[in-house]
């Protein structure tokens, strides 16, 4: 019989059936090639002058291979740039260009991950396989370096005349096919890096480098850390076939972080100069910027991540003076925001958290001016234009589950311009001069859409349609896509949380499992009206609900919804996901007996933090890649939510997952990548000996050589099969009963 049930919340219109035969979502299918979200690039981008649109394009054959391709907007063509299989070595990256990718979650990927433009926009510089090589658009590709050692973070001077990187921790500088050389000084220790930015700053702060040219190219600002306080963690790294291990340094929580120091210096080294940055050495370097006119400034955050300053840099001389700084609201922190751009005239956009919601400043002649108000969030400065006194920023003024796209004249006090369109969620890009938007957009039923647009977000052209017709690859399972419900409920403060649901065909009198997904920590948001993952429906396809919720303290609600996990995780995020569980519980379709919740990374945690406080509440849990004691995570993530362990240490003590161990009663299945150097395996381990110690039954699955994100087109099958066989064996088959 078909479904009579009363699904609350509002539901999405169900997605068009292309006219072609329907199968079955499988496993096999989820990881294969091509990828069922259709065209799936990566860092695409406009040249500097505007004609060529560049990105990088997984292979038909292979979804995790990727080339450099290139759009002329002259002629209509696209044409592949740099075939990485052609060109590529397959050498072994350094383990240094490993980490960066596993902080940069692209572990999996091969071939080209990143590339940079010319200033000239005559040609491109391409990392491949530990080299380098230049590309023109005429599709000749040049070799710049044949090394064993591997070179990270290239760059082409704005000058277009050298090639910069990073080599064994010493800045490198070559004239375009010279031979390069080490331009910073050579050091006794090796624990003295520069030009590279250190561990917190790539996986915590959103910088990934450690130099920058000026605008001419006539000097460069190189940062130089020394890692010797920061305490060595000795890292296993098990692979199928060997083991390694690494003294890394590791920033724990509570133990000294990096000595970092800031110069400038000519292109060949000479004219050393040493910036001032302050006298406190236990700072966060967040952001290193160039302004118009050769200007430096540098964001310095203090080491309880409260205060931050803005420096301004003379470079000749190092002098510094601090132009304006950020002070967190009472109880929460500062979120680092790479939402600013420095005018010519002097004056900044600015993006701040000081009126209790992400909004957009203008600083000018020592005074802040608020362009943007509200109770919500501006998530990203797209674009400026100077001359025009305009400014485009993507946001949620109309509502909090799809980010819009707004232009506002800022010169005129003007009230922002909505140029998207609503049903639609949205990520845009402009060039530099903020004539021509690169965007991007999806919703539940389609995936993202890729087009060209003037500057009032009028499209110019199709880049990437990707509409689900008889040809793409997700049409043969358009059938079984589950439309997604949306709701609300109440948190035990009155605070609005937001939850999506997808329910598979459903039989009346029968009652259904439930795949209830979560993550539930700071600077993430689950529940939106975008394109999902296809394992989502997977689940749906097997005859799950699947479930999300936002709890408290995560993304895009404001300061006050945000800050209530300080000095307290694992407290009103386990709250607030069993809202979601006591909701679903109320539902005539759903078995409360068969509820599992799954979550990796912050997710994991949250799985053990809610079985240890609700034994019998979920039928059973998946704790993926989890952090058990934050003690062992690192500083600048850690502290900024947690605080100073030295200082608090009751609040680490309540926060973490072994004290409670004793507690987990119901069906709990363990995984973890056994060469993780973000949440190190010792969490797990932790938690494996604190659940023997109390007799706790539990099943485990290790992923030999695979870091913090396992995935690949075998082991996403394994992943995801060995959670529904535990499934199964535990209590909570699919389907309905």
């Amino acid at each position: 019989m078909a479904q009579d049930y009363k699904i609350p919340g509002t539901a999405e219109a169900p997605m068009p059936v292309p006219d072609v035969p329907q199968k079955e979502l499988t496993l096999e299918r989820i990881a294969g090639s091509p990828s069922l979200n259709g065209a799936s690039p990566r860092s695409m981008r406009l040249s500097p002058d505007g004609r060529y649109l560049t990105l990088l394009r997984p292979r038909d054959d292979d979804r995790y291979r990727y080339d450099l391709w290139a759009y002329d907007r002259e002629s209509g063509e696209w044409s592949m740039l740099v075939d990485s299989e052609k060109f590529g070595t397959g050498r072994e990256l350094s383990e240094a260009e490993k980490m960066q990718r596993e902080r940069g979650r692209i572990g999996s990927l091969k071939g080209i991950v990143s590339y940079s433009w010319a200033d000239d926009a005559k040609s491109i510089l391409v990392p491949l396989d530990g080299d380098l090589f230049l590309a023109k658009l005429d599709g000749t590709v040049t070799r710049l370096t044949d090394s064993e050692e591997g070179e990270l973070n290239p760059v082409i001077s704005p000058d277009s005349k050298h090639v910069s990187f990073v080599r064994e921790g010493r800045l490198y500088v070559a004239p375009i096919g010279g031979e390069p050389v080490a331009v910073t000084p050579e050091e006794t220790s090796d624990t003295v890096h520069w030009g590279e930015a250190e561990f917190v700053a790539q996986e915590e702060m959103d910088r990934d480098y450690g130099y920058k040219w000026s605008p001419d190219g006539s000097r460069i600002a190189v940062l130089r850390y020394d890692e010797a306080p920061v305490n060595i963690v000795t890292r296993t790294s098990i692979g199928a076939g060997s083991t390694r291990t690494y003294d890394q340094r590791y920033p724990a929580a509570g133990t000294p972080n990096v000595l970092i120091d800031l110069y400038v210096m000519d292109p060949d080294g000479s004219d050393l100069v040493k910036v001032d940055i302050g006298t406190d050495p236990d700072i966060y370097v967040t952001r290193v910027d160039w302004a118009p006119g050769g200007v430096l400034y540098l964001q310095r955050v203090n080491r309880a991540q409260d205060t931050q300053d803005m420096l301004k840099i003379d470079p000749a001389t190092g002098k510094s003076e601090v132009i304006f700084s950020e002070k967190a609201a009472e109880g929460h922190w500062i979120n680092r925001t790479s939402n600013y751009k420095f005018l010519k005239d002097g004056s900044v956009i600015w993006w701040s958290e000081r009126s209790g919601f992400g909004h957009l400043y203008r600083f000018a002649n020592g005074k802040m001016t608020q362009l943007t108000k509200g109770d919500w969030v501006v998530t990203d400065l797209v674009g400026v234009d100077e001359k025009a006194g305009t400014l485009w920023f993507e946001g949620r003024m109309d509502g909090p589950l799809q980010n819009q796209l707004y232009k506002l004249d800022y010169a005129n006090k003007g009230k922002p311009d909505r140029l998207s369109e609503l049903g639609w969620n949205y990520g845009v890009s402009m060039d530099g001069e903020a004539r021509t938007m690169v965007v991007a957009r999806s919703n539940t039923n389609q995936p993202t859409q890729y087009f060209l647009a003037d500057n009032q977000g009028k499209p110019i052209t199709w880049l990437l349609e990707n509409k689900i017709d008889a040809a793409h690859p997700y049409a043969p399972y358009a059938a079984s896509h589950a439309a997604a419900h949306f709701g609300t409920l109440k948190a035990e403060d009155g605070s609005t949380l937001y939850w999506k649901m997808l329910v598979p065909p459903m039989e009346e009198g029968k009652k259904y499992p439930v795949m209830f997904h979560h993550y539930g920590g700071p600077h993430a948001q689950d529940v939106t009206k975008a394109w999902a993952s296809s394992a989502e429906q997977f689940w749906v396809d097997k005859g799950y609900i699947y479930f999300e919720i936002d709890n408290r303290g995560s993304n895009n609600r404001g300061v006050e919804f945000e800050k209530q996990i300080r000095e307290a995780m694992g407290t009103v995020e386990v709250a607030d996901q069993k809202t979601g569980g006591t909701f679903l519980k109320s539902l005539a379709f759903v078995d409360p007996d068969r509820i599992a919740i799954y979550g990796g990374s912050y997710g994991g945690y949250m799985t053990l933090k809610m079985l240890e406080a609700d034994p019998g509440f979920y039928a059973a849990g998946i704790a993926a890649s989890s952090v058990t004691k934050w003690e062992m995570y690192d500083t600048n993530y850690t502290e900024r939510y947690m605080g100073d362990p030295r200082k608090v240490p009751e609040a680490y003590k309540a926060s973490n997952t072994i004290e409670d161990a004793g507690k987990i009663s119901d069906p709990l299945l363990i995984t973890h990548g056994m060469s993780d150097d973000n949440v190190v395996m010792d969490n797990t381990t932790a938690m494996v000996a604190a659940m023997q110690e109390e007799n706790v039954s539990f099943e485990m699955m290790l992923y030999p050589g695979f870091g913090h994100a396992v995935g690949g087109p075998v082991i996403t099958q394994h992943v995801l099969g060995t959670i529904l066989r535990f499934l199964e064996q535990n209590g909570v088959p699919p389907g309905g009963r």
